[in-house]
C-alpha cells in the first residue's frame, strides 16, 4: 500500500515510517506539485493540514488522512470535501503541554521576569515568592491534553476546575462545567488556561466581560487557539490591571504582524506557537496503530466528526 507524506519534516517522517512499517511504499514531499502527481495513487495521507488542504483543493482525496497536528482547522473549510476519514493527532501532546504550562506558572509565581528586570536595573528584589500549592487552575478544555495537564500539576497541591462541552465528573477536577459557566468559574481562578480547539462555539469567548470577571491576580495562558481571544479586550484588561499577566502562544494571525498591540502590551509574553510541538516519533507510532484500525474497519484514535469540527 502507498502512503503519501505531506510534511515540512517529510524526510524524518518517511524514515521513521519505513522503520516501523517497512511493508509500506512511502512517497514524501513538502512541494505541492510533487504531491499532486502522487496523491491519486495513495489511499492514505499523513501530514500537516495546511499543505493537505491545498492538495484537497486540487480535486483528489484520500480514503483516510492522518493529521500531524492536533488542530485540523484548514481541513474543515467549507469548500473542502468531508467524505473521507480524518484523524487528528491525539495522545502525544499531554506531557509537553504540561511542561509548558508548569514552566510559566512557576515563572509567574517566582516572579522571574520581574527579578530579571530588577537585575538589569541593579536593584535588589527580595520579595517573597508564592507557592503553587493551594492555587486554583481553571483548565478550559478538559480533553486529552487538558486532563494530562491537570494530572501533571496535581502533585503540586493545586485545585482544578474545568470547562468542557458539557458538565461531567472527571478527577482530578473538583468540577467540570459547561461552556456557559466559564465566567463564574473564571472568577475563582488564579490561573485561567485555554486549551480549547477552534469551533464556532469557542470563538471570541475571552472578551471584555470575561476578563472583567477575573481576579486581578490571575494569569491567563492561551495555548489553544488564537480566535478564542478578543485581542483588544485582553490588551485593555492588562492595561487596566484586571489581570496580572498573560502568556500567549497562539494568535489570530501568525506570525503576529508588526504593530499588533500584543507586541508591547504590559505583562504579556508571546511564545510563538511553540507550546506543544509534534514529536515525529510519537506521531508515527500513532499512525501505525491507527493504520491497523483502519485496515480492520475500526474507529480511529482521534477520528474527527466533521459536524462537530473535532
Amino acid at each position: 500500500m502507498r502512503v503519501l507524506i505531506a510534511e515540512g519534516e517529510h524526510r524524518r517522517y518517511a524514515a521513521l515510517l519505513r522503520e516501523q512499517a517497512p511493508e509500506l511504499e512511502v512517497f514524501a514531499s513538502d512541494q505541492l506539485i510533487d504531491l499532486q502527481h502522487q496523491a491519486s495513487t495513495c489511499p492514505v495521507w499523513l501530514g500537516q493540514p495546511d499543505l493537505l488542504a491545498a492538495l484537497l483543493r486540487q480535486g483528489v482525496r484520500p480514503h483516510w488522512l492522518q493529521s500531524t497536528w492536533a488542530g485540523i482547522t484548514p481541513l474543515l473549510a467549507a469548500d473542502l470535501p468531508s467524505d473521507y476519514r480524518l484523524s487528528r493527532a491525539v495522545g502525544i501532546f499531554g506531557q509537553v503541554m504540561a511542561e509548558y504550562v508548569l514552566g510559566h506558572l512557576l515563572a509567574h509565581q517566582r516572579q522571574l521576569f520581574a527579578r530579571l528586570a530588577a537585575q538589569v536595573e541593579q536593584r535588589w528584589d527580595n520579595r517573597a515568592p508564592q507557592s503553587l500549592a493551594g492555587r486554583t487552575a481553571l483548565i478550559v478544555g478538559t480533553g486529552d491534553i487538558g486532563l494530562s495537564v491537570a494530572r501533571f500539576l496535581a502533585p503540586f497541591g493545586m485545585q482544578f476546575l474545568g470547562i468542557a462541552s458539557s458538565p461531567r465528573h472527571l478527577p482530578p477536577f473538583r468540577q467540570v462545567a459547561g461552556l456557559d459557566e466559564l465566567p463564574s468559574l473564571a472568577a475563582e481562578a488564579d490561573y485561567l488556561i485555554n486549551l480549547l480547539p477552534d469551533t464556532p462555539a469557542t470563538r471570541d469567548i475571552y472578551n471584555a466581560e470575561l476578563f472583567a470577571a477575573c481576579k486581578p491576580c490571575a494569569l491567563f495562558i492561551n495555548a489553544g487557539r488564537g480566535v478564542a481571544v478578543v485581542d483588544q479586550a485582553l490588551v485593555s484588561a492588562l492595561q487596566q490591571g484586571q489581570l496580572a499577566g498573560a502568556v500567549i502562544d497562539v494568535c489570530r494571525v501568525e506570525p503576529l504582524p508588526a504593530g499588533h498591540p500584543f507586541w508591547d502590551a504590559p505583562r504579556l509574553l508571546l511564545t510563538g506557537h511553540s507550546a506543544a510541538p509534534t514529536d515525529p516519533r510519537l506521531l508515527v507510532q500513532l499512525f501505525v496503530d491507527n493504520l491497523q484500525r483502519w485496515r480492520a474497519g475500526e474507529a480511529l484514535v482521534g477520528q474527527v466528526d466533521f459536524t462537530r469540527g473535532y
